[in-house]
Parts: C-alpha cells; sequence; structure tokens
C-alpha cells in the first residue's frame, strides 16, 4: 500500500492573518488592552469605553489623545505598521506600549471596524471603515477612501461582532458577563496605573458606569473608587530606586489589617500590565508570616526596569516580559516589602471577646501586665442603648394639622434599586469632605456616649475618659450636608399633607427681611422678586426631584421634601426662608457649584434648630387667651419632638456617618468643647 505525500504550500495570506489574529486576540479583554494601550501611547487624559454582549457585538473606545493623520488611516490596519520603531535595535529601548502594529491588524481580520479620528490641527475629522487591513466601502457603491465627518480631538475606534468569522472560537465564550468582568478587571488595573487618566467603562444603554475615575484623583482615590475603602483605608506605599540593579519600584500594598480570599496583584514593568508568577509567589510569602492561614493581600506594583534590560517581545498578548537579573530584582522587592510591613505594625488592629454575664473571670498570669489605674479606666460604652430609644416618640399620638408632620405627610414609598452615583462633581464634592477631616474629632463623635442636651443648641457628649460641650446645631448642617452628597440621588421623600405655594411662602420670606431691615436699597418689587425665584425652581423641577427628591409641581406647588434621615423632619419655621435662598444663594449655572451649593441651603434648612415660640407682642389686642394656650402647646410638643430627634436621629447619625471636618476643630470656634478629663477630676478629688 502506498501512501501519498502531501505537498507543502503557502498558505494564503488571509489565513495566516486571522491565525496570527486569533493569536494576539484570544478574548474581547485582549483586544481592549491593546486599545487602551493605543490611547496611551496617543497622549490621552480622557479614555470612554463602551461594551455591548461582552464586547463579542460592539467594542468601542474613545480618546482625546493626539489622533491619526488622514494620510496614515490607509495603512493604520495593516500588519506591521507602528510609529514606534523604525529598525530593529530600537526594540531594546522602547518605552511605549506599542510596537509591532498588530493589534489593529489583528482586530480588522476578526471584527468589522471603524476608526474616526481627527487630530489638533485637522479641519474635521475623518472617518473611514476597515476588514482585513484593508480601508473598505461604509456600504457599497461608496468610495473606501475616509470620508470627513464631525469629531471631537482624538479617536474612536469601534469593533463590531467580534470573531464573526471564527465561529469556534465565538462558541467557546460561554458567558457574556465573564467576558464583561475581564474587560472591567483590564479597565480597573490601567485606572489605578494611570491616576492621572480619566476612565469611564459602561455597558451600552446603561445609564451609569461601571467604572469611573477622575484624572484629578491619586491613586489611594483611584483604589478605593474602584476597590473599595476597606483596602484604600489600610494602604502602605513606598518609592525606592535600586541603582545597581538600574530599576525602580512603586508600591501602594495593604498592610497586616487587610486581607481577603484570593491575592489582588496588579503588576506592570516599564508601565506595562503583565503577569509574573515568581514575583507574585514572593511577594505572597512576605505575607505568609502576616496574615492568618488562607488570606491574602491587595498589591499594586510599578517597576521601571532599564529598557536595554527587557525583552518585551516573547508573547503574542505581550503578557509577559523577561528581565535581567529577575532572582534579585524578585528579592529586593521582598525585602522592601518585608521592611515596610515590619516598621507598620503599630496600626495593626487586633478585637477582643467581651465576657459574657455569669462566666468565670480568666486568670491572670503571674507575667501579666498591671492593672490599670482607676482614673485611666473608661467607663462608658458607646455601643449601649438606653430604654426611651424604644418608646414612642413625643407625638406619636399627636393628631393635630399641620403643614408637615410625620405620621400624616409621609406615605410608604416603593423600594427602589440604589443609584451608583459617578458623576465627577459629586465624587469631588465627597473626597473634598474627606480631605478636610478632623480624624481626631470623628472620632470622638463616632465612639461618643451621649449625655443630655444643655440647652436647644449645645449638649454634652463623654468620649472615652474627656467630657465634650458640642454645638449640634453647627455640627448637624455639616452632617447633613455629607448626608446629601453621600445619598445624592437616593433619597426617600417627605410627602406634605397640604401643597405648598412656592410664591406664597418666598412672599412671607421677603416680608420678614424687610422687617428685619436686611433687604438691600433699590431693589426690585417683592411679587417680582418671589415671581422671578418661582420661576427658576419651577424650571428646574426635573432635577430636583431626580437627584435631591424634592417634588415642584409645573403650578409652583411644593409636594414632597427629601427624607435626608429616616423619621427626621426639620423646623418648618424655615421652609420660607430655605425657598427665597435657593433663588439667591444656589449657583445655577455650574453643574459642581449647583450640587455644593444646593446641599449648603439643604443642610442649613434641616439643621437643629428650635421650633420659634409664640409670643403675644400686641398690647392693644392682645391675643385671644385660648388661641394663645393651643400655640404654646403646640409649641411644646414640638419643642419635646425637637430634643428627641436631636438624641435619638442626629447624635446617632454621627456615630455611623460623619466626617469633622477641621474647621470645627478650630478652638476660637467653641463648636467642640473639652470640659472636664477624668485624670484631672481624680486628681481635684485627691486634693479634696
Amino acid at each position: 500500500m502506498t501512501t501519498t505525500v502531501s505537498p507543502i504550500r503557502r498558505l494564503d495570506q488571509a489565513v495566516v492573518n486571522r491565525i496570527a489574529a486569533g493569536e494576539i486576540i484570544q478574548r474581547p479583554a485582549n483586544a481592549l488592552k491593546e486599545l487602551i494601550e493605543n490611547s496611551l501611547d496617543a497622549g490621552s487624559t480622557q479614555i470612554q469605553i463602551l461594551v455591548k454582549e461582552g464586547g463579542l457585538k460592539l467594542l468601542q473606545i474613545q480618546d482625546n489623545g493626539h489622533g491619526i493623520r488622514k494620510e496614515d488611516m490607509g495603512i493604520v490596519c495593516e500588519r506591521f505598521t507602528t510609529s514606534k520603531l523604525k529598525k530593529f535595535e530600537d526594540l531594546s529601548q522602547i518605552a511605549t506600549y506599542g510596537f509591532r502594529g498588530e493589534a489593529l491588524a489583528s482586530i480588522s481580520h476578526i471584527a468589522h471596524v471603524t476608526i474616526t479620528t481627527k487630530t489638533k490641527d485637522a479641519q474635521c475629522a475623518f472617518r473611514g471603515s476597515y476588514s482585513d487591513g484593508k480601508l473598505v466601502p461604509p456600504r457599497p457603491g461608496v468610495s473606501a477612501d475616509p470620508k470627513p465627518c464631525a469629531g471631537n480631538d482624538g479617536t474612536q475606534i469601534t469593533a463590531e461582532d467580534l470573531f464573526y468569522n471564527v465561529p469556534t472560537r465565538r462558541k467557546a465564550f460561554k458567558s457574556t458577563s465573564d467576558e464583561y468582568n475581564r474587560i472591567l478587571d483590564v479597565v480597573s488595573r490601567y485606572a489605578v496605573h494611570n491616576s492621572s487618566v480619566s476612565f469611564t467603562c459602561r455597558k451600552q444603554g446603561a445609564s451609569t458606569a461601571d467604572i469611573q475615575t477622575s484624572s484629578t484623583s491619586n491613586i489611594t482615590d483611584t483604589i478605593r473608587q474602584i476597590h473599595g475603602s476597606s483596602v484604600a483605608s489600610e494602604l502602605l506605599h513606598i518609592e525606592k530606586e535600586f541603582s545597581s540593579l538600574e530599576f525602580k519600584m512603586k508600591a501602594s500594598f495593604s498592610n497586616a489589617n487587610y486581607h481577603v480570599k484570593k491575592t489582588t496583584f496588579l503588576l506592570f514593568i516599564n508601565h506595562r500590565l503583565v503577569e509574573s508568577s515568581n514575583i507574585k509567589r514572593s511577594i505572597e510569602n512576605v505575607y505568609t508570616s502576616l496574615l492568618p492561614k488562607g488570606s491574602y493581600p491587595f498589591v499594586y506594583l510599578s517597576l521601571e526596569i532599564n529598557p536595554r534590560n527587557v525583552d518585551v517581545n516573547v508573547h503574542p498578548t505581550k503578557r509577559e516580559v523577561h528581565f535581567l537579573n529577575e532572582e534579585k530584582i524578585i528579592d529586593s522587592i521582598a525585602s522592601t516589602l518585608q521592611e515596610q510591613l515590619e516598621g507598620a505594625n503599630f496600626s495593626r488592629t487586633f478585637y477582643t471577646q467581651t465576657i459574657l454575664p455569669g462566666a468565670s473571670q480568666i486568670e491572670e498570669s503571674p507575667n501579666s501586665s498591671k492593672k490599670v489605674p482607676v482614673y485611666n479606666l473608661v467607663r462608658t460604652d458607646s455601643r449601649t442603648t438606653t430604654l426611651d430609644t424604644f418608646v414612642r416618640r413625643p407625638d406619636d399620638d399627636n393628631g393635630e394639622d399641620d403643614v408637615v408632620r410625620e405620621e400624616r405627610p409621609i406615605r410608604s414609598q416603593s423600594m427602589k434599586p440604589r443609584v451608583d452615583v459617578q458623576m465627577t462633581s459629586i465624587i469631588n464634592l465627597r473626597n473634598a469632605v474627606k480631605k478636610s477631616e478632623h480624624p481626631g474629632i470623628t472620632k470622638v463623635f463616632r465612639d461618643h456616649t451621649f449625655v443630655g442636651c444643655a440647652d436647644d443648641a449645645l449638649a454634652l457628649i463623654q468620649h472615652e475618659r474627656g467630657l465634650y460641650l458640642v454645638n449640634y446645631s453647627v455640627i448637624s448642617e455639616e452632617l447633613f450636608y455629607q448626608i446629601v452628597l453621600h445619598e445624592f440621588c437616593n433619597f426617600g421623600k417627605l410627602q406634605l399633607t397640604t401643597p405648598v405655594s412656592l410664591l406664597e411662602c418666598i412672599k412671607i420670606a421677603l416680608d420678614v427681611e424687610e422687617q428685619q431691615g436686611t433687604l438691600p436699597e433699590q431693589l426690585q418689587p417683592k411679587d417680582t422678586i418671589a415671581q422671578t425665584i418661582t420661576d427658576v425652581i419651577v424650571a428646574r423641577a426635573d432635577m430636583l426631584e431626580d437627584h435631591f427628591s424634592m417634588v415642584v409641581s409645573k403650578d409652583g406647588l411644593l409636594l414632597a421634601l427629601p427624607m435626608l434621615l429616616k423619621g427626621y423632619i426639620p423646623t418648618m419655621d424655615k421652609l420660607p426662608l430655605f425657598l427665597l435662598r435657593l433663588g439667591t444663594e444656589v449657583d445655577w449655572e455650574n453643574e459642581e457649584g449647583c450640587f455644593d451649593s444646593l446641599g449648603r441651603e439643604l443642610a442649613i434648612f434641616y439643621c437643629a434648630e428650635p421650633p420659634v415660640e409664640p409670643v403675644n407682642n400686641t398690647n392693644d389686642d392682645p391675643m385671644d387667651e385660648s388661641v394663645l394656650q393651643q400655640q404654646q402647646q403646640r409649641y411644646k410638643q414640638e419643642h419635646e419632638r425637637y430634643l428627641w430627634q436631636v438624641q435619638h436621629l442626629i447624635f446617632p447619625a454621627l456615630k455611623s456617618q460623619f466626617i469633622a471636618p477641621r474647621s470645627v476643630a478650630k478652638e476660637d470656634a467653641g463648636y467642640v468643647t473639652r470640659l472636664a478629663r477624668l485624670t484631672d477630676l481624680y486628681k481635684i478629688f485627691e486634693r479634696c
């Protein structure tokens, strides 16, 4: 039996290109990684990513980089066309992400690619469609040449129907959600490493982005936004240069307080996202003696190695690189992390178990430390709750009508999903609050024990061994401002029993201002001012309802207010002035300024201020005695409710969600004053 030897044939170029594309672009996340690196090479400071069906149906990236010249659009998707290399020797000093010129070419062989680009000096943008590395007509009968169109500076690349001509590869993807998670992982890694670049990634049709970072953030802020506050608050940072090995490292890594079930390891070598099992294993060994068994750290590591010592061309997807002195460099990294972690033991947190009542005390060993002196004992527990917390509120049995009363106007609202706000303006305002924090005063409020109200604006609290006098009227204003930022777009509603006319309410505020002599001279008529402010508020009714749950009808009636704290109702005597200040104090033109000033005005309205006590000031025509008694009775009930809200709503909120700004810690302000300390009191008692 004779066997026929098959002849060796030269593969068709289309088959060669498709095979090469399958090696470089293994899944949508690989394609996005190549496109992100191209955008970064182009000097982009803003990168927006749009995804449909895990990137298989649509993968679009838009940047504000320097763009592509029209003259280059004919060859931009051909293999081995690049602006980074001229000769092979340049590869030894490569400092950019891309260098082979295969990314766009590979994508164009397995997807329908459209490129829209504009350079800064171009009159307009140009759009071209590509298939198999060549320009193709966007539709039959049309020229394949790039067409002029409208567009911003930078480049937008759209890849549709990824792997449409590789059905076996396309069927291998089991879940589009899994592919989308891989895309988010790639974007989050580059966002952390390039904190000066704004990244946005969302699904097509989604109203909010799954990842959105700001170009003004630092690495810690970006890690907090993507990976959460639990890891960001436990980070250590190190930058170190090793001249003998010709490399320097920059790392942000978790201390011994933070640990998870799987290592989060972000590795960049010469700003290129890579993987290294050797480096990862070495770092995990460092943490072995610090973390519980089965627990792992968070590590972001950026290495800058002399390009002459790095071989970047060892993997089709550039996922791995080789470099000289690998063992020595890894040992240096591990030693540096070990040194930093050992020096950070002062921040280690340990949790202890409280002995249950009736349990026998554990005998102390002879070597145990001495007993704590009685004057240093902390005799209160901020976690305890008093019985009156569970008693009905003072106004639970009050059936009187009012413009807004808690039991009448508040109607149960259907539960709606929480909105994850990624607006840059809100994130900037939240970051500003965090940056202004006074950690010491924040800790006082977080772990305080409420003692009692001294009057309608001051209260006593205890923190550990100190007794403090707090101006809760001022503190609550800052609290409500932070609640507005934290709960933005997620407020409940305080429905009003009787709608309130904005126009009439603003007129009342103007009359009061006029009586007090605070209105400026040469002012327009009060009716004109009231109508103008009413029109401003009504024109922005949709925004107020969407973002602040403040409902205003088209005919100028206030129907609902935001619920900032569950069960809390502000002093409604301030409503007219609040509506007046919406027209005079809010910056309606600038987004961040609008949210900031509107949040401040809501905080002023909601902050703790007692109701106005009724006074009979008319001597000629005395107020009817029974009417005066009714008003005084109502004032008494409202005042009781006011003090109850201060103790059971405002101060508990200060424990859970308040960041004390440095402004409240100033001694001359007198907002938080320490009156006494247990140690000093014992000294006085000893003298007696």
